[in-house]
C-alpha cells in the first residue's frame, strides 16, 4: 500500500503528490510533532548549502514553496530556511485524476521555458491501492485509456520522465489486487507505456515497490514484461518508502540482470535514514524521524540508475496513520523535520 495523494476527493492541490507493503497502518499513536526553531547558527549552515544543479524542474508554486513564503510572513524565517531544503528541488508531479491536463499543461510550460526536465507521476489505475489509503484511481478502463492519453497529450514535446502507476505491479504479485483485474491491469499498463512513448522526449518508469516488498527481485521480471517494460526506458523503485539507496541499487541490479539490463530511478525523497526499526507493518505509514535523503540528481555514479528522483513529495502525508492527515495531504511539521534531519 502506499502513502500517495487520494484523487478522489480534491481537484489537485499545487504541490501534489504513494507505498507500501500491503498491510494496515494504525490510526492510534502520536503525531510528529513540531521541533524548536532551528538556531540562528543552523539557519546560516542551511542557507550557505545551496541546492546543487540539477536537470529537473523546481516547481515554484509547490505546498513547500507556498508555506516557505507563509512562514517568511509570520516572521519564522528560520523554519523557513530549512524547509527550502524541500522547497528549492525538484519533486515529481502527480497528475490529478479528475483532469490531469491542466497541471501538466502548467509543468511542462514553465519547464520548457527554463531548459529543465519535468518529473511526473501517473497513479490512476482502476481499484488502485487495494482499497487502502489512497484507494480510488479511474472507475473502468474506457475511463483510464481517456485519462492516461489526455496526460500524454500534454506532455507534447516537452523532456520529461513519467514514473508510471505505482504499487501496480506488486500488488498484482502479492495478491492485494484481486485476480479478476490482473489481465485488465497488465492491458492498460502495457498500453500507457505505448502511449506516453509516442512523445518524442518522455522516458517511461514503470514502478516495481521497493526492495523489502518483493523479496525475491526476478519475480517482478515477468510481470513488469507484461506491463510494457521491453518497450518502457526502465523501472522505479522505492517510491514513497525509506529504504536505503545501497538497497535499491542491489535490488535493482539483480532486477536488471533479470529483465536484460533495464536501467532504473530510486526515489531517494525520505530515506536519508533509511526505514524506521521494527514491524514491517508499521514502517512505510508517516514513521517517525525520518530525513530527506540525497538530492534529485542524474549523476548516481552507478551505470544502471539513470536518475535520484524525489517521487514522493517530501512533507506531504502517507495517510491517516500516526496522527497524519490524509493520504497526500501537506503536513507542516513532518515536511519540517524531514528537512531538519537532512544531512544534504
Amino acid at each position: 500500500m502506499s502513502g500517495h495523494r487520494s484523487h478522489r476527493h480534491r481537484p489537485v492541490v499545487l504541490g501534489l503528490a504513494l507505498l507500501l507493503l500491503a498491510t494496515g497502518c494504525s490510526g492510534s499513536g502520536d503525531a510528529e510533532r513540531a521541533e524548536p526553531p532551528a538556531s540562528p547558527a543552523a539557519a546560516s549552515s542551511v542557507a550557505a548549502s545551496a541546492p546543487p544543479a540539477s536537470p529537473f524542474w523546481v516547481d515554484p508554486h509547490s505546498d513547500a514553496a507556498r508555506q516557505v513564503a507563509q512562514w517568511e510572513a509570520q516572521g519564522r524565517n528560520s523554519d523557513a530556511q530549512v524547509l527550502r531544503r524541500i522547497s528549492e528541488r525538484p519533486m515529481a508531479l502527480w497528475g490529478p485524476g479528475d483532469d490531469p491536463g491542466p497541471e501538466i499543461r502548467r509543468a511542462v510550460t514553465a519547464s520548457k521555458a527554463a531548459g529543465k526536465t519535468v518529473v511526473l507521476t501517473a497513479y490512476n489505475i482502476p481499484f488502485r491501492d487495494c482499497g487502502q489509503h489512497s484507494a480510488g484511481g479511474a472507475p473502468d478502463a474506457a475511463a483510464y485509456r481517456r485519462w492516461i492519453g489526455a496526460f500524454a497529450d500534454n506532455i507534447g514535446d516537452a523532456r520529461a520522465i513519467v514514473i508510471l502507476e505505482p504499487d501496480a505491479v506488486p500488488h498484482i504479485i502479492d495478491g492485494c489486487t484481486q485476480a479478476d483485474h490482473h489481465g485488465e491491469r497488465y492491458r492498460l499498463l502495457s498500453e500507457a507505456v505505448d502511449r506516453l512513448k509516442r512523445q518524442p522526449n518522455t522516458r517511461v518508469y514503470i514502478d516495481a515497490g521497493n526492495p523489502a516488498w518483493i523479496p525475491n527481485a526476478s519475480d517482478l521480471a515477468e510481470p513488469l514484461f507484461r506491463a510494457g517494460l521491453e518497450r518502457a526506458d526502465g523501472f522505479s523503485l522505492n517510491v514513497s518508502n525509506f529504504q536505503p539507496d545501497s538497497a535499491g541499487r542491489a535490488y535493482g541490479a539483480k532486477l536488471s540482470k533479470a529483465t536484460g539490463g533495464k536501467h532504473f530511478v530510486i526515489d531517494t525523497s525520505r530515506n536519508g535514514d533509511g526505514p524506521l526499526p521494527g514491524d514491517r507493518g508499521q514502517t512505510w505509514c508517516n514513521p517517525p524521524g525520518r530525513a530527506l535523503g540525497a538530492p534529485p540528481t542524474d549523476r548516481t555514479g552507478d551505470a544502471l540508475v539513470d536518475a535520484y528522483l524525489w517521487i514522493k513529495r517530501p512533507g506531504e502525508s502517507d495517510g491517516q496513520c500516526r496522527g497524519g492527515p490524509s493520504a497526500g495531504t501537506w503536513w507542516p511539521d513532518y515536511a519540517l523535520g524531514l528537512a531538519r534531519r537532512a544531512r544534504d
